[in-house]
């Protein structure tokens, strides 16, 4: 069996964002960022992204954002940009910047032993507006049930961990 970006583990779904670089960064897709409160002061798009729940302070928490389109969200190397933090237990708050005004989806995945794989029965996952998960839709939400807006200036969302 294959596990696609996001697996289901027990009775409860789990959105892990199984995120690997990828091979040829296309234009556009693939920046890694460092995290930078001042990017969100700038007076350029972007969002304050409220992790929240985050279950322990180990491992490493990975924030990307795609745009909310079927072509790229959740697909492999459609990432636009990338975070990789140590995780702290609770809520974790990051500026997240965005390029150009338009619709955007969120990913967050927590991998609790930092091995850089998805351990389904361990690591957490979350996507922005927080969709439920179940079966039928193997965990990867339409780009539609993620999507928000991102205009001129900074919004702000809040996205709420899970595990299994």
């Amino acid at each position: 069996m294959t596990i696609k970006p996001f697996a289901l583990a027990g009775s409860a779904a789990i959105a892990l964002a199984a995120i690997a670089p990828s091979a040829v960064a296309q234009a556009g897709y693939g920046q890694e960022i460092k995290h930078d409160p001042a990017r969100c002061q700038s007076g350029k798009p972007g969002v304050w992204v409220s992790v929240t729940d985050i279950k322990e302070s180990k491992g490493t928490l990975r924030i990307q954002s795609y745009r909310a389109t079927k072509a790229d969200w959740l697909e492999t190397g459609r990432w636009l940009t990338r975070m990789e933090v140590p995780a702290k237990a609770g809520t974790m708050r990051f500026c997240m910047p965005i390029a150009t005004p338009g619709t955007y989806g969120i990913a967050v995945r927590h991998d609790i032993n930092g091995n850089g794989k998805t351990d389904i029965f361990a690591d957490g996952g979350a996507m922005s507006n927080n969709p439920s998960l179940n079966i039928f839709n193997l965990g990867k939400p339409s780009y539609k049930k993620v999507a928000f807006t991102v205009g001129q200036g900074v919004e702000s969302i809040s996205i709420r961990m899970r595990y299994r």
